[in-house]
Formats: structure tokens, C-alpha cells, sequence
């Protein structure tokens, strides 16, 4: 009856334990998902900024299209010239990832 109880304790505690581990791991991958997304939608804001792609949207519209299409939302997108820096946050179990980007061109071009 011991040796009963203590294996479940242990199936208790391992199946806990798995729990934790695939919420982090869930965590981990709406992170960089997120992070993802800011790079893809920062860069196609500098691209349609300095005109590098020919569309009839403004950056930071196509720059929300971009994040949208990779399962994350646009909270901030400002342009400096052509420079564009990006937030974008994307969710996991009611918790938000937020990541920033910035692209263009380097610096003394």
C-alpha cells in the first residue's frame, strides 16, 4: 500500500512538473514568434519606406499586415526617414510578448 501511494506521488509530481515545463516552453515560442514578427514587419516598413518595394500602402499599414501574417499584432510603428522602428506583441495564455525592431538603412549611407 506505501509503495502504491509513493508512486503516485511521483506520477503527481512528475505530471506537474510537465505542465510547467510545456507553459515555458509555449512562452519561449510566442516570444520569439513574437520577435519574428517585429524583424519581418520592420523591415517591410524601411523597404516601402525608402521605396526599396513598390505598394500603395503606407509602411506602417503593410508593416501590420506583415505582423498580423505571422500571429502578431502592431502596437507602435514610427518612420524616420527611412528608418522604421517597429512593436509588435503577440499572445500566449492570456499573457502578451512584446517585442520591438528596427530596420533600414546602416548608418552613413
Amino acid at each position: 500500500m506505501a509503495g502504491s501511494a509513493l508512486a503516485a506521488g511521483v506520477l503527481a509530481v512528475a505530471a506537474s512538473l510537465s505542465l510547467g515545463l510545456a507553459a515555458v516552453g509555449g512562452a519561449s515560442v510566442t516570444a520569439q514568434r513574437a520577435a519574428g514578427a517585429a524583424d519581418a514587419a520592420a523591415l517591410a516598413a524601411a523597404d516601402a519606406s525608402s521605396g526599396a518595394i513598390v505598394t500603395g500602402e503606407e509602411p506602417c499599414a503593410l508593416a501590420a499586415r506583415v505582423a498580423a501574417a505571422s500571429g502578431a499584432t502592431l502596437t507602435s510603428c514610427t518612420l524616420e526617414g527611412p528608418v522604421a522602428t517597429v512593436q509588435v506583441e503577440a499572445a500566449y495564455a492570456g499573457l502578451a510578448a512584446v517585442s520591438r525592431a528596427r530596420a533600414g538603412p546602416p548608418e552613413g549611407f
